[in-house]
């Protein structure tokens, strides 16, 4: 298959309708050829005329490593032409930025999730465009967990630099669709292109999703395989409590614990609680010791969950279900515990983190609530989810 760029670099007759333009790209380290060439590299070689490059959170480089680390602007030293962070000093671009370019091509590996920030960004993008007469391209890329929805959408009030607009936590989406469907949510007027791959199969076997001839490249330090992107819809909620998710390991995001709490129990309770939502994958019991972050230096008790190998099944695999479980079981075995961490996620004052990544309280108020059964989350987050597969189907391309 080909992705996005792949086709622009094959193809001259796309390219043609950036002779004479100035172009720009928003890219990450991900951003690479089928021959892991760097997208940037690859134009210039092409003779695209780059005039400027943007870098998303964690940068062009991918070189930091948490959330709230902010990148610095800089001078590309091989291309000799200015990268400018969209999450240092500012989230969208400037008005002296978007001066840089004509075109701007967009190549960024998404991971299908709301709380990635990547997609805010493309909306902001999509914003200034629209606002300063610029053109903008989607190099379009796989969504690595494919078609499935999941999840509470985002209620009004809530929006926030993790959450761009009234969606469930995972989306179905690419880019380039998702792209369309801001464009048509929020009335935005410009020329907005996609350059669409080649042979997606979102339900094919074995990636399911994520194309098989294909190498993973970390789109975010913290993403380092595709088992950690379908994971990642669930456990990025994990951000918003006192358990670990697996930062300052070599598994980030694909488990998670505490050193005063019990794994085994912890999976026991869940089973007995909703085992439906557990379909899909393997939980695991396991030990570790995260080398940064929470409970750093501490032996924390965990549980693995292997959204991969045989057991893993795209069409019963519910993360977001699943980590909402795991709450639940901590609740229920240990009562008072302190899960809810208190601070401004992602810039967001005034809220708690797990109701700004969950785009509002309910998940919360479900897991806090002694009488509330798994039954009542699915009344909850249905309607949402069947909405948003009718809201979505008008912007597939594939």
């Amino acid at each position: 298959m080909q992705f996005g760029i792949d086709r622009l670099l094959a193809e001259a007759a796309l390219r043609k309708s950036l002779d004479g333009r100035r172009v720009g790209l928003l890219a990450h380290p991900a951003s690479v050829t089928a021959d892991l060439t760097h997208t940037l590299d690859a134009l210039v070689g092409a003779g695209v005329n780059v005039t400027a490059a943007f870098g998303p959170q964690h940068g062009l480089r991918g070189d930091k490593q948490d959330n709230m680390v902010e990148s610095p602007d800089f001078d590309d030293s091989v291309h000799g032409i200015p990268v400018f962070s969209l999450y240092g000093e500012v989230r969208r671009p400037t008005a002296a930025s978007m001066e840089t370019f004509d075109v701007l091509l967009v190549d960024l590996q998404d991971l299908g999730c709301r709380i990635y920030t990547f997609i805010t960004t493309l909306l902001y993008v999509l914003e200034a465009a629209a606002a300063h007469g610029k053109e903008v391209w989607v190099l379009d890329r796989p969504n690595p967990v494919g078609r499935p929805v999941e999840g509470l959408t985002l209620r009004p009030g809530w929006e926030s630099f993790v959450g761009a607009g009234p969606m469930p936590m995972r989306h179905g989406l690419t880019l380039g669709e998702m792209g369309r469907w801001f464009i048509a949510q929020y009335d935005l007027d410009l020329d907005y292109r996609v350059i669409e791959m080649i042979g997606w199969e979102p339900e094919a076997a074995p990636g399911y999703g994520w194309p098989a001839d294909r190498l993973w490249i970390n789109p975010s330090p913290n993403a380092p395989n595709l088992a950690m992107a379908r994971a990642y819809a669930g456990t990025v909620m994990l951000e918003g409590t006192s358990l670990s998710e697996g930062r300052g390991t070599t598994r980030p995001l694909e488990l998670f614990g505490a050193p005063d709490v019990d794994a085994r129990a912890i999976i026991a309770e869940m089973r007995d609680l909703a085992p439906q939502w557990l379909q899909g994958c393997i939980l695991r019991d396991c030990w570790f010791e995260p080398t940064f972050h929470k409970h750093v230096g501490t032996l924390c008790s965990g549980v693995h969950i292997h959204a991969e190998g045989p057991a893993y099944r795209q069409d019963a695999f519910r993360p977001w279900r699943l980590q909402a479980l795991a709450f639940k079981a901590v609740r229920r075995l240990y009562g008072d515990y302190p899960l809810w961490r208190d601070f401004p996620y992602e810039y967001a004052f005034g809220k708690l983190p797990i109701d700004v990544i969950n785009g509002g309280p309910s998940l919360r108020e479900w897991v806090d609530d002694p009488e509330a059964a798994p039954p009542d989350l699915d009344a909850l987050t249905q309607p949402d989810e069947a909405a948003w597969e009718d809201a979505r189907r008008p912007h597939l391309s594939y």
